[in-house]
């Protein structure tokens, strides 16, 4: 099966792997990544980003001129593309830029103009309801027409693809997979050692952005309640949040309990979640639905939730977006912004340290079956096989 995935994401060669993972489930699979030439990160001022060919036999990564260097939705390719599609002849074509994507409506009308038949899919992670406005909802009415199966990040994308109209075959799966030879269980000991930890402490962890809907004040003040009981908290990240977390810390005598560590390095999370005795990813969905578009955010995956489940740290979650369907029955849920019920499920993993570690080693078991890269690999190529064949 030849198949061909078009993303902005690829040009991090972190994210490939579950693509390199695809490519290496059986013979007669070849994979082609289609990857802006240059593209300009969200946030960064002036860096400006260079992609490389890169070829691994039956997996390759392939820049191709492009006409939006910052803008996903907006991102369209040069005419360089009508060639490596006349080359390759796929016979699937993922692309990664959500429903509205003009790159998505390009691939859609190069398919039928070069004779390809391929199957259409996108991908995408977007989770509140909407409404749009002409002409965006032409071309979105466009793109679903021709879709012969989507891969949603979440429910409730999938949900939302339905009450847009859509009949066709969905898949819910994330986008992105974790290494387990990375995100493992390992002792820390000079770690712990350097940040003050001790083998008795009982670690709570959230790693992520320190902002409002992430739901950080709902998780220290769950702890305040709590401060009997004895816990240290380990806040990997950074924010807007950051002066106030200290001052809340500070006013509540608890200053010394609490460790903040900026944000380090993807390959350097797991060494700082295996300090952790429980990880707590507290987030709280923020939108409103207006007339014309949903204002704010719920979690679209937590995939740190997945990261920490792999290495056998029992996971709390709210019940934000998808995270009571990631966690499932392998950790603890509780109601977002509910400080009573996050303090009980704090409680109870101190408490029962039998109840933490069966809870780490079903969140280890559900990760290792459904969320390596290999696994979802794995997931990815039936959804295209069923698609291919029907």
């Amino acid at each position: 099966m030849k198949i061909l995935v078009a993303s902005h994401s690829y040009i991090v060669d972190l994210n490939c792997e579950k693509l390199r993972a695809l490519a290496q489930l059986k013979a007669g699979i070849e994979v082609t990544v289609i990857v802006p030439k240059t593209w300009k990160p969200g946030g960064v001022q002036n860096k400006v980003i260079t992609t490389q060919y890169r070829d691994e036999g039956n997996f390759r990564i392939v820049p191709i001129s492009n006409f939006s260097q910052n803008n996903q939705g907006l991102l369209t390719f040069g005419t360089d593309l009508i060639s490596l599609l006349r080359e390759f002849r796929p016979q699937v074509i993922q692309v990664e830029q959500g429903s509205k994507g003009l790159a998505y409506a390009q691939m859609i009308l190069l398919n039928q103009l070069l004779g390809l038949q391929a199957k259409n899919i996108f991908f995408t992670w977007w989770n509140l309801p909407y409404e749009l406005k002409f002409p965006v909802a032409l071309l979105e009415k466009f793109n679903l027409k021709h879709s012969h199966g989507i891969i949603s990040g979440n429910q409730d994308g999938a949900k939302v693809l339905r009450e847009r109209g859509y009949q066709g075959k969905i898949k819910v799966m994330p986008q992105l997979g974790i290494d387990e030879r990375l995100f493992t269980p390992k002792k820390q000991p000079e770690l712990a050692s350097k940040l003050g930890i001790k083998s008795e402490d009982f670690v709570v962890g959230f790693v992520g952005r320190f902002v409002p809907e992430k739901g950080l004040l709902t998780l220290l003040q769950a702890l305040v309640s709590i401060k009997d009981k004895p816990w240290k908290l380990l806040l990997l990240g950074r924010g807007e949040l950051q002066a106030e977390l200290i001052k809340i810390t500070t006013e509540n005598n608890i200053r010394d309990r609490v460790i903040f560590v900026e944000s380090v390095p993807h390959d350097e999370v797991a060494n700082y979640i295996n300090l952790m005795s429980t990880l707590v990813l507290p987030s709280e969905t923020t939108y409103k639905f207006k007339t014309l578009t949903a204002v704010g955010w719920k979690e679209q995956f937590g995939h740190v939730l997945i990261e920490a489940m792999a290495c056998q740290v029992p996971v709390i979650g709210s019940d934000s977006g998808e995270i009571p369907h990631v966690i499932g029955d392998a950790g603890l849920v509780f109601p977002e912004g509910d400080i009573t019920a996050l303090a009980s499920c704090l409680v109870q993993l101190i408490d029962q340290p039998n109840v933490a570690k069966s809870i780490g080693e079903s969140g280890y078991q559900k990760t290792m079956n459904k969320y390596t890269n290999q696994a979802l690999a794995k997931q990815q190529f039936e959804f295209y096989q069923e698609l291919v064949n029907s």
